[in-house]
């Protein structure tokens, strides 16, 4: 008798059971970045489909019915059980529904244990029989020297690896044009290095700046041929990180046989800005995007473009696997895939090994998550021969010490960045009104008495559109500007475009902001005005002040604020901010000293923050992999994309090019995202009569968009609705 793993192609042609399950073997051995993995990485792909030689299963794709009506995970789960492949037992338990909970593997495989199940032993002979195997092909593999946590994170990578060996080899049947389009490039390290010095050569090397930006970059690239492990590289704002952390990067990568390197950022507007960048110098065959508003889960079920290029039809299906040379993503996507449970995150987990990962901007990630967040990189990196860098002007204390289980050795890659950031010093910083809380006529009249152009900066979205309207008929700007994540992405780049565009002519011009403004946006500007903040934000805003070095020894202003009745965006926010209140009034020149971030971010720690707040360490060494995927956010917040039907004729005819469709494309989703403004449920659930759920699935709002600042909200409701 033949038997089958999936049912006809469009050749007429059956998957032959056996042949599926040697085809997963095979790719899933070749995933391992150690020798000492194939043996498991091979024996999981051989067990993972043992359940589909049931004749029920058989006669299902013989004669249909319903989707999984036949289950066959656990029967190869069981069996991995009994042979005492515990790894593998819960991966395979898990190739569809996802990991499971450790005593939801044990419920699921008991019964094959105690030799409940009818007709097992009948299956386990069919098996052995028709794929030929022999008995070294499924024996129990040589332990692995693992901590709980590092198990937990091998079993993380190990099913990556089966997801993906399995997912290919079933495309390879059902669409071969759509597997031979994956064309997998490796990262030609040589000739990236030749692109990005071609890059550098054109830039100038006169002055203080440009001479201390070579000069850091020459030091980083004489650590390059240090082994994997964790990496820092502290510089000023302005300074030319990025590009001098992908310098480095690529001759790692090549000292130590690395794959590909990831970037790591936080906000969409940056990626937009990183990947433009990197694309202009190596070609645009070589950078992937990847960040979506959109749930990917559902990604199996859109159409293709017709008119997709080759070249757009391999990032998209690079963007399940990443399978790519250079890829440029969220701090989102990065670290809910590796704490995931679901199988379509979890694919793209086992090409992090052997990479270089740089994480910029790394001040942003949250502090109640992070120290299961370091711990889950510690484990990364010890087992899957992973590099990590952490970039940043503000570099926070990530080392172990007492209390705080964090890296036991971060190298850094400048070893005097306390003397770079004295020589780079270009603000003077300011304390106005002494911090005794303002209202918003007060700051507005500071503002205006500084006959600039400015940029003030708030902490609450309710804050920056009451300073706004309070400041619309007031000045002699020649322009008012306001941004906040109110604003769809299209409209925030249309204005960031616009003040980029008048800061060069040299207008006059006020910005009024959130934070959003604070990472990665490149302005500068001669004043600066910040609401009192945590420490991190406040250096940040410092480095939208005078940039590029051009205002001389007197340098740029920047003004810290307290408004009268000022919310905060939450309690941990608000703490930080005291703390830094307290640091900066007793001495403010402390601002330019390198080290204060690094004494602050651990005594925050210490004294506000649960750095473990869910627990989450401990539960991932009980193995209970879904609650870890239902307790790790980067955003705790719940909020859902809101599709603006009103921000412009273009989003108009957008959507009505949309809503008759059956399904959407990626491409339809990613052309959708520069209209789309994240909004919490409860404002979802306030105005369900100008909100409405489409077919398809997303949402569209039908209500009131201000072309100046955005959803058309009362100032008082603002961040209660709008992330």
């Amino acid at each position: 008798m033949k038997y089958f793993a999936h049912s006809e192609n469009n050749r007429n042609k059956k998957h032959s059971l056996s042949e599926h399950l040697r085809q997963t073997a095979n790719y899933a051995e070749s995933f391992a970045c150690k020798e000492s993995y194939k043996a498991i990485f091979s024996v999981s792909g051989l067990l993972h489909d043992l359940g589909k030689y049931q004749p029920a299963f058989q006669n299902y794709l013989k004669n249909g019915g319903e989707r999984g009506s036949v289950p066959h995970a656990s029967w190869g789960a069981g069996y991995a059980r009994l042979l005492g492949i515990i790894d593998a037992s819960i991966i395979i338990d898990g190739h569809h529904k996802g990991l499971p909970d450790k005593s939801a593997w044990k419920s699921d495989t008991e019964p094959f244990k105690r030799g409940e199940v009818a007709g097992f032993e009948e299956i386990v002979k069919t098996f052995i029989c028709d794929a030929n195997i022999n008995e070294v092909d499924i024996r129990k593999p040589d332990s692995l020297a693992f901590t709980e946590s590092q198990r937990e994170a091998f079993v993380r990578y190990l099913f990556s690896v089966l997801t993906d060996s399995d997912w290919l080899s079933t495309e390879n049947h059902f669409d071969e044009d759509k597997f031979n389009s994956r064309i997998g490039t490796s990262l030609h390290v040589d000739m990236l290095i030749d692109k990005l010095e071609e890059e550098f050569s054109k830039k100038s090397k006169d002055g203080e700046i440009n001479i201390l930006r070579n000069n850091a970059r020459d030091q980083a690239r004489h650590q390059a041929d240090m082994p994997c492990g964790f990496y820092s590289l502290a510089l000023p704002t302005g300074m030319g990180k990025t590009l001098t952390s992908v310098s480095w990067a690529l001759r790692h990568a090549k000292k130590n046989d690395l794959k590909r390197i990831i970037i790591v950022l936080p906000y969409i507007n940056i990626i937009d800005q990183t990947a433009q960048t990197l694309k202009d110098i190596f070609g645009e065959e070589w950078v992937l995007e990847h960040h979506s508003n959109y749930n990917e889960d559902d990604s199996g079920e859109r159409e293709e473009p017709e008119s997709c290029s080759p070249l757009k039809k391999r990032k998209e299906l690079a963007c399940e696997n990443w399978d790519y040379p250079i890829i440029v993503t969220t701090t989102v996507q990065f670290f809910e895939s590796l704490f995931s449970s679901r199988p379509s995150k979890c694919r793209k987990i086992h090409n992090i090994a052997e990479s270089v990962v740089i994480f910029d901007e790394v001040q942003t990630l949250p502090k109640e998550v992070i120290l299961p967040t370091l711990k889950m990189l510690r484990d990364i990196q010890d087992v899957m021969n992973t590099s990590f860098l952490f970039c940043t002007a503000t570099q926070p204390a990530f080392e172990k010490r007492q209390g705080f289980d964090g890296i036991d050795n971060i190298y850094p890659l400048i070893e005097d960045s306390a003397v770079l950031y004295e020589k780079i010093k270009r603000v003077e910083y300011h304390l106005l009104n002494d911090l005794n809380p303002m209202d918003n006529s007060g700051l507005l009249e500071a503002v205006m008495k500084t006959g600039n152009s400015a940029l003030v900066i708030f902490n609450t979205k309710k804050a920056a559109l009451e300073f706004y309207s309070t400041a619309r008929n007031e000045g002699d700007w020649e322009k008012k500007y306001h941004l906040s994540t109110a604003m769809c992405p299209a409209h925030r780049k249309g204005v960031i475009k616009d003040i980029r565009n008048d800061l060069a002519a040299k207008k006059k011009i006020l910005v009024i902001s959130t934070q959003l403004i604070e990472a990665g946006v490149d302005f500068d500007f001669p004043v600066v005005f910040r609401a009192m903040a945590p420490l991190e934000a406040i250096i940040q805003s410092a480095g939208r002040c005078n940039r590029e070095g051009n205002l001389g020894e007197m340098g740029g202003d920047v003004f810290l604020f307290k408004l009268q009745d000022s919310g905060m965006p939450d309690r941990t926010y608000s703490a930080c901010a005291g703390h830094a209140e307290e640091l900066i009034k007793q001495d403010i020149s402390r601002l330019h000293d390198h080290n204060i971030f690094n004494e602050y971010y651990a005594q925050v720690i210490r004294l506000y923050v649960d750095p473990d707040r869910f627990n989450i360490n401990e539960v991932r060494k009980k193995f209970n992999f879904k609650t870890v995927n239902d307790s790790y956010r980067i955003i705790q917040n719940t909020s859902e994309g809101l599709y603006i039907y009103n921000y412009n004729d273009e989003s108009r005819q957008l959507l009505h090019s949309l809503e008759h469709k059956e399904f959407l494309s990626k491409e339809d989703y990613r052309t959708m995202q520069a209209y789309t403004v994240q909004a919490y449920k409860y404002f979802i659930f306030k105005n369900s009569e100008l909100c409405k759920t489409m077919p398809q699935g997303f949402m569209v709002w039908y209500g009131n968009y201000d072309p100046e600042t955005g959803i058309s909200l009362a100032p008082i409701e603002a961040d209660k609705l709008v992330v």
